[in-house]
């Protein structure tokens, strides 16, 4: 079994039922069957991709993105999503650190191409325009894969500044849809309400994988504002599963009135979940908000509330079937409920560890350990706390920011001598970056110039809201900047 064999039975299964909703447009299980065979097709013979191939994604969230990732694992490759956000300087790192020569993308990001064509010539771009409409009737053979064979590379920004490409193969994702899949007690009538960019491996497996091997449905928002038109298009649709992120359940608890939903779970993932949120929601919705936690690594879902029975505010749930969870020490010893350690899974889902990036997998592994860098502990019914989260990440509407790829552009701008960035709490995004800096002598920066230069570099969510010149940075005795004493600084622009 493979994600290619998995989505076929779902599609011989379900052939007529509607498989996407987007707006007012129906795709079924055959019309994405039929466009992922023909994305395949495509892939193989005018773009002479090979098994073992990268292919790259780079879409806003489209109909097309769900027959593209499917070709793309039909033709036998590995589908490679990128962050819509970024600029073409940082798809150009994951463009050549993943060896892709093959990119979908579409119109609304067409200003962006020539760049990416100029910094990597061989780019052969995949207009997504090509599955849309009428499809070629194929009766065109998948590449056969192993569970063990490389399916997707997940980029996730690393903490040297570049992001790291962390390796899932079919076995990791179909073990993790398996696992949520029970824990959600999800079954065909299921209709998932998807908000959130489908790059997000949260999104990737949640929100599309599981709902398309499960035989359900995905309602594929078009935009998130105003949040009023999101709740009539899940309610008209009919949503019962919402996979979300704690800010929009924050701004459903503010909008005024009472609201009647057909969503019979809801889901919090990617960023940490104020207990406040979930007992206003609560209160209001009378629907459970059930926390998870998880990261890329694990594919990526680790954790989740049950359901039923005993659900724990400040919690991130119990270990989803099939999956370990231990606490343990720098010496790898695990420690007793109640005892805070670093977080450390073990389980099916696991990623096969960093494309190309050796080092940084040995560092990730502890045996069968995957390393996950938070800090928690679990209670004596075995329900997993998280108390900190990696050293220095920020996150972003969910999507985890490190400082050190921001400070390592800023260290290009001319005069900059030293560049700390740490993370303030910003009601709307969860978190916002600010950025402190001291000057060689005798320059003046104008931080606002700062700012313009960052924006042709950075995605705009990593861009400092706020930067500050200091005369010098705060350090310790070993001459490191000591970022606690920042985060008690007041911010000028």
């Amino acid at each position: 079994m493979n994600l290619v064999t998995a989505f076929a039975r779902s599609a011989h299964e379900h052939a007529r039922k509607t498989a996407l909703y987007w707006g007012d447009a129906e795709f079924t299980f055959s019309d994405l069957a039929q466009r992922a065979a023909y994305a395949a097709f495509c892939l193989q013979n005018r773009f002479n991709v090979k098994p073992g191939d990268r292919v790259g994604l780079w879409l806003e969230n489209c109909p097309e993105f769900i027959p593209a990732f499917l070709g793309i694992l039909r033709a036998g490759a590995a589908a490679v999503p990128i962050n819509s956000f970024l600029k073409p300087e940082e798809v150009n790192y994951i463009l050549a650190d993943a060896g892709i020569d093959v990119l979908f993308t579409d119109a609304d990001l067409g200003s962006h191409h020539r760049a990416l064509e100029a910094a990597r010539p061989n780019l052969k771009l995949f207009p997504v325009a090509m599955l849309a409409g009428e499809m070629p009737d194929l009766s065109h053979a998948a590449v056969g894969r192993k569970p063990s064979d490389l399916a997707a590379l997940i980029y996730t920004s690393g903490t040297t500044g570049h992001p790291k490409g962390a390796m899932l193969s079919h076995g990791n994702l179909l073990h993790n849809v398996e696992s949520c899949r029970r824990v959600l007690e999800t079954v065909p009538a299921d209709r998932f309400g998807v908000l959130l960019p489908l790059f997000h491996s949260y999104m990737l497996t949640v929100g599309m994988l599981l709902p398309l091997i499960a035989g359900g449905s995905i309602i594929l928002v078009k935009s998130l504002h105003p949040v009023k038109n999101v709740l009539e298009e899940l309610v008209t649709r009919q949503a019962s599963i919402l996979p979300a992120i704690p800010q929009f359940y924050r701004s459903l608890v503010n909008i005024p009135g009472h609201l009647e939903l057909p969503i019979r779970v809801f889901i919090s993932g990617a960023a940490p979940l104020p207990k406040k949120v979930i007992e206003e929601f609560e209160a209001k919705f009378r629907r459970p908000l059930i926390e998870g936690y998880g990261l890329s690594e694990a594919s990526p879902v680790v954790s989740k509330n049950p359901i039923h029975g005993k659900r724990k505010a400040g919690s991130v749930g119990l270990p989803i079937p099939n999956v370990e969870v231990s606490i343990q020490d720098d010496q790898g010893r695990r420690l007793p409920p109640h005892h805070v350690g670093e977080v450390c899974v073990r389980g099916g889902n696991v990623m096969l560890g960093y494309w190309n990036n050796p080092e940084e997998t040995a560092k990730t592994f502890r045996g069968e350990w995957l390393l996950t860098g938070d800090i928690g502990y679990l209670d004596s019914e075995g329900y997993l706390y998280i108390t900190d989260r990696k050293k220095d990440m920020l996150l972003v509407n969910g999507i985890n920011v490190y400082p050190r790829e921001i400070e390592e552009v800023i260290y290009h701008f001319p005069g900059i001598r030293e560049a700390a960035v740490i993370g303030k709490p910003d009601v709307r995004r969860g978190e916002k970056p600010v950025a402190f800096v001291s000057l060689n002598d005798g320059v003046q920066v104008d931080t606002r110039e700062l700012q313009l230069f960052l924006k042709r570099k950075l995605a705009d969510y990593k861009i400092p809201q706020c930067i500050t010149i200091l005369p010098a940075l705060p350090r310790n005795g070993t001459g490191k900047i000591l970022k606690t004493a920042l985060r008690d600084l007041p911010l000028t622009q």
